[in-house]
């Protein structure tokens, strides 16, 4: 009887686990973590599309903020999660492609430890300028600076950011000597360049718009395939003449923990495409300087490594020590 008994729960149990793995996925709310503080571009693309998931999966999408040494702590929260698309993290380049070569003690290793879902946006960055320099376009600035090497300063988002990284490239592949100012975050450093602290950063399209528009800052070029909706006057870095790939942009993509169930990592990047295709969705995302893009996971995991070798050069280049 006791055995009988033993045998019933057993197979009762297999039966619910059965039942549990036949559920649809998602049969209960999504935790989306953002590796970033609220208020700044990851967290609004989070948000816009966690919104829209929702309302797709008839399931909530939750956004939780783990911001943290460059987004290593929501990253490695979320390599370390249960594999079964739950809990998907929402990062950027630079926590992806970058701090590999900045950090000796990584939480996760960006080629095994995610299953990619894709990028979502992409925040191209708008090169600006002391509108006191005498300089109308990118050829009168790189003429100017080249005639008054190490005086004029760029300001950065700190040590290792993309305008760091970024700006460090288009020195040495314009011949420019500029002297890098770090600041606190993006928005110091472009109001450094209002202030004249500093001659040039670079920056997205939203956040400089109202600067450009009266007269604070002067854009020069925007490092993206196409204009700006935002800047439309502002040419692109191939129509200066220059690689458009000199100002990479960042980008936010979506990722889950390795080994989630492949079927599910095709669910979640069919509903982030179908939500980014929205209308409502897109308008909000663009008029935030934000391109909704929608690339897959694999191509997404491409771009990784090829960024694990360009800014690891680049970082060696500057002379950075990991920490």
């Amino acid at each position: 009887m006791v055995t009988l008994a033993r045998l019933t729960i057993a197979l009762l149990a297999l039966t619910a686990l059965a039942a549990w793995a036949q559920e649809p996925f998602p049969s209960r709310p999504i935790r989306l973590v953002v590796s970033f503080t609220p208020g700044g571009g990851a967290d609004l693309t989070a948000r816009t599309v966690a919104q829209k998931m929702s309302e797709q999966f008839k399931q909530p999408v939750v956004v939780e903020n783990r911001p943290g040494a460059n987004g290593l702590v929501g990253a490695g929260a979320v390599a370390q999660s249960a594999a079964d698309g739950y809990t998907i993290l929402l990062t950027d380049r630079g926590a992806l492609g970058i701090n590999p070569s900045l950090y000796k003690n990584m939480p996760y290793d960006p080629t095994r430890d995610f299953a990619y879902i894709g990028i979502a946006t992409v925040a191209p960055y708008v090169l600006v300028v002391d509108p006191r320099l005498p300089v109308k376009t990118l050829d009168d600035f790189i003429a100017y600076a080249k005639a008054r090497p190490g005086k004029l300063n760029y300001g950065s988002y700190g040590i290792a950011s993309m305008a760091h990284l970024n700006l460090e490239a288009f020195k040495a592949r314009l011949g420019v000597d500029l002297v890098h100012v770090p600041y606190k975050g993006a928005g110091p450093a472009v109001q450094a360049v209002v202030a004249g602290e500093a001659a040039l950063t670079i920056s997205s399209p939203a956040a400089v718009l109202g600067f450009v528009r009266e007269g604070r800052l002067r854009a020069l070029a925007i490092g993206a395939p196409q204009r700006s909706a935002l800047l439309p006057d502002v040419p692109t870095l191939r129509e200066t003449g220059v690689d458009e790939d000199l100002l990479a942009s960042t980008y936010f993509a979506l990722a889950a923990p390795a080994r989630t169930p492949p079927a599910v990592v095709a669910r979640l990047h069919a509903e982030m495409k179908r939500a980014l295709a929205a209308p409502d969705v897109a308008e909000r995302l663009q008029n935030a300087g934000l391109v909704p893009t929608g690339s897959t996971g694999d191509e997404l995991l491409a771009l990784v490594k090829r960024d694990l070798t360009r800014f690891r050069q680049l970082i060696n280049e500057i002379g950075i020590q990991p920490e």
